[in-house]
C-alpha cells in the first residue's frame, strides 16, 4: 500500500489520545524465540527514482540483494560487511525499469505498483503488483512481464491493499495473501500457485490492527510474515511472524518481533537466510519518497 505521510509545517503535536495508543502498542513478552538485533544500515543515494522499497531478497549467504520500488523499479547488488557481519555498504548497484509484457516500461502508476518480490531457486524473479491486482515472472531484471491468470476472485480484493507478501517455496510453489482481508474478522486468504493452478488451500486469522506487508521461506522450510501498525503521528509498529508450513495450512504461529512505534521505519520486505552462525532476517523500509522518512536494512538473527 503506498501511504501519504505529511506533518504540518514542522510541528509535531502529540495528543494524550497518542500517548495512551502509544503505551497501549507496547510489544508483548516473546518467548526463548527472537529476533535479536545486529544493524540499522541507512541506504542513501542521489537519485531521483531512489525510494519507495517494499520488496527484498538476499543470497542464501547474505552477500547480494535483489530490491523493488513501489514505482516499477528493480535493483540489485553486493552486500560489503565489517568483521561481525555489519553492513558497511550496498554496491554496485544496477538498476532496471519494469516492463509489461510486451516489453514496454511500466510507468511508475498504479499499474507499476510492484510491492512483493520472491526469486526462486532457478533465479527468476516473482513480483506481486497491488494497483492492479496480478503476479508476473521475469526471467530476467530488464526483460518482459509473464503475468500468472488472474482468478475471478483477485477482483473482489480490496482497492491498494493486495498482494504485498509474496513467497515462495524450494519446489518453485508461489505463495500469497493480501495486506487487508476486507473485514477485521476475516482472515487473510492464502493463494497459492502451483503446477500452473491457482487455489486458495488455506488461510491466517486477522490480529488487531496488524496487516501482511511481507513473506519469506527460510532454510527451515518454514513461512515467515511481517507485519505492519501504522500509528499516525506515532509512525509505525512492525511484527514478524514464523509458521509451520505444510500441505494443510500455516500452524504454530510464534511472535519473532513486536517493535514499538517509531523504532524502526516502515518496514515492508523480508528475506530470510542463512550464515554460518544460523538464520538471520533483513528487513527494508518504504520511505515513501518523503523527507520524514528514510530507507532502512534492519539485520536479526534469530534466537532460539
Amino acid at each position: 500500500m503506498r501511504w501519504t505521510c505529511r506533518l504540518p509545517g514542522l510541528a509535531l503535536v502529540v495528543t494524550l489520545s497518542s500517548v495512551l495508543a502509544a503505551c497501549a502498542a507496547e510489544p508483548a513478552p516473546l518467548g526463548a524465540q527472537r529476533l535479536d538485533h545486529l544493524s540499522t544500515y541507512v541506504w542513501q543515494r542521489d537519485d531521483t527514482d531512489f525510494g519507495g522499497f517494499s520488496g527484498i531478497e538476499l543470497s542464501d549467504d547474505g552477500s547480494r540483494f535483489t530490491v523493488i520500488s513501489d514505482r516499477a523499479t528493480i535493483r540489485w547488488g553486493g552486500v560489503h560487511r565489517d568483521a561481525g557481519g555489519r553492513i558497511t555498504a550496498l554496491d554496485p548497484v544496477q538498476s532496471a525499469r519494469l516492463h509489461d509484457r510486451k516489453g514496454k516500461p511500466l510507468k511508475p502508476d498504479w499499474r507499476g505498483d510492484s510491492e512483493g518480490l520472491a526469486i526462486g531457486a532457478d533465479g527468476r524473479i516473482w513480483i506481486s503488483f497491488e494497483g492492479t491486482t496480478r503476479i508476473a515472472r521475469y526471467d530476467r531484471p530488464d526483460g518482459p512481464a509473464h503475468p500468472l491468470p488472474r482468478p475471478a476472485a483477485f477482483d473482489d480484493i480490496q482497492r491498494n491493499s493486495s498482494f504485498e507478501a509474496l513467497a515462495i517455496t524450494a519446489d518453485g510453489t508461489v505463495l500469497t495473501l493480501p495486506e487487508r482481508s476486507g473485514k477485521l474478522t476475516r482472515p487473510f486468504p492464502v493463494w497459492r500457485w502451483r503446477d500452473g493452478v491457482w487455489d486458495q488451500p488455506f488461510s491466517i486469522p486477522r490480529s488487531g490492527d496488524w496487516l501482511a506487508v511481507g513473506a519469506d521461506i527460510g532454510s527451515d522450510g518454514r513461512f515467515y510474515l511481517l507485519e505492519r501498525d501504522f500509528r499516525g503521528l506515532l509512525g509505525f509498529r512492525s511484527r514478524v511472524r514464523r509458521f509451520d508450513l505444510s500441505e494443510t495450512g500455516l500452524t504454530n504461529p510464534v511472535t519473532l518481533l513486536e517493535s514499538y512505534p517509531l523504532q524502526y521505519d516502515n518496514l515492508e520486505g523480508i528475506s530470510v537466510w542463512q550464515d554460518d552462525q544460523g538464520i538471520r532476517i533483513t528487513l527494508i523500509s518504504d520511505d515513501n519518497f518523503g523527507m520524514f522518512q528514510r530507507t532502512e536494512l534492519v539485520e536479526f538473527r534469530l534466537s532460539e
